[in-house]
């Protein structure tokens, strides 16, 4: 089942990015998120002020104003950035890799900035992953024609965005249910993609069937399938199963890209994914490494000195806890 379940997360999270590049020839970025916020919105007020009512209680001003800032990072500033770099003509394989990098950038970052330690392993994994986007990066740029050099660079926006998003909310010490973060983040998206829209002139969807094609795509199987599926493998499985997986989004979307709208698909871009892929093996087999020479000090009687891992944890039901709550989820066209 859990085999199953990483599939189809796979598929519905990588689907984000092909659903951004359905859109991007009938309308403009702005016009796409606005038209793809606006009816999610609606459903989650919905059930929010309805079934969902009880994961409210006990939330102050202070909580939910923190939500806002989360999702307008993992959300409004991260999407942007994505679908916009898919606009200008950066593949979307390419964008799916920089995105990928993200567990690798907030778990090398914690260490600095919130004292987590991080082991060599998880550094040389962290290589790995950028040699591997350099890769990729190159190969795409190279097959690309008209696609300007900073388009390559607008992803890595996005990218630490959504990093700076996974901070933010780890600082918290207050149980936010998903429900209640969702439906947050899909209201604030949808004021600032719609004041966007509107500045811009692009509040009226165009009447190209391909455009609503992509906005359903996006928000039932990108936003539910996605998002729902990360809470169920979050629940059984843990996050650093869930942060694995995201390495997988990156060579699907490219086979994905490559067969939809013929995008390169190279042995260049193949290694480069090859190289993603191999970081993600490093760090799993380093986090396991680190936590079976604990329980072996452990067993001998050794003194057992916990280290905290550099990757997100479940998160914590106590209101009351010292520590900082690792990240919800924030981000990734998956997400709603």
């Amino acid at each position: 089942m859990n085999i199953l379940l990483s599939i189809a997360f796979v598929g519905a999270w990588s689907s984000g990015f092909i659903g951004a590049k359905l859109g991007s020839g009938s309308a403009s970025t702005v016009t796409l998120l606005m038209w793809r916020f606006l009816p999610l919105a609606l459903v989650l007020g919905v059930v929010a002020l309805t079934t969902a009512r009880s994961s409210w209680r006990g939330l102050g001003a202070r909580d939910l104003f923190r939500q806002a800032c989360v999702g307008l990072l993992s959300q409004s500033g991260y999407l942007l950035t994505v679908y916009y770099a898919i606009e200008l003509g950066v593949s979307s394989g390419t964008t799916a890799l920089i995105d990928g990098t993200q567990p690798l950038v907030a778990g090398a970052l914690a260490g600095p900035l919130l004292g987590v330690a991080v082991s060599r392993t998880q550094w040389l994994g962290l290589g790995l992953g950028v040699a591997g986007v350099a890769v990729v990066t190159t190969a795409d740029a190279g097959a690309a024609t008209g696609v300007a050099w900073w388009a390559y660079l607008v992803p890595f926006l996005g990218m630490l965005s959504m990093v700076a998003a996974t901070f933010l909310d780890r600082r918290s010490r207050t149980d936010v249910r998903p429900m209640v973060s969702m439906t947050v983040h899909a209201l604030t998206s949808a004021v600032v993609f719609t004041v966007l829209a509107a500045l811009g002139g692009g509040l009226t969807p165009p009447a190209d069937g391909s455009f609503w094609t992509a906005v359903v795509w996006l928000v039932t199987l990108s936003t539910f399938g996605g998002y729902g599926l990360y809470w169920l493998i979050l629940r059984r499985s843990g996050v650093t199963k869930v942060n694995t997986l995201m390495f997988l989004m990156a060579p699907v979307t490219a086979v994905w890209g490559a067969l939809m709208f013929g995008e390169h698909f190279g042995t260049q871009t193949a290694a480069g994914l090859g190289l993603g892929l191999l970081a993600v093996a490093v760090v799993h087999r380093g986090d396991r490494g680190d936590r079976g020479d604990r329980a072996e000090r452990h067993d001998k009687g050794g003194p057992l000195t916990p280290r905290r891992s550099a990757w997100p944890r479940a998160r914590s039901s106590s209101r009351r806890s010292g520590r900082p709550v690792p990240a919800t989820p924030t981000g990734g066209p998956g997400e709603g």
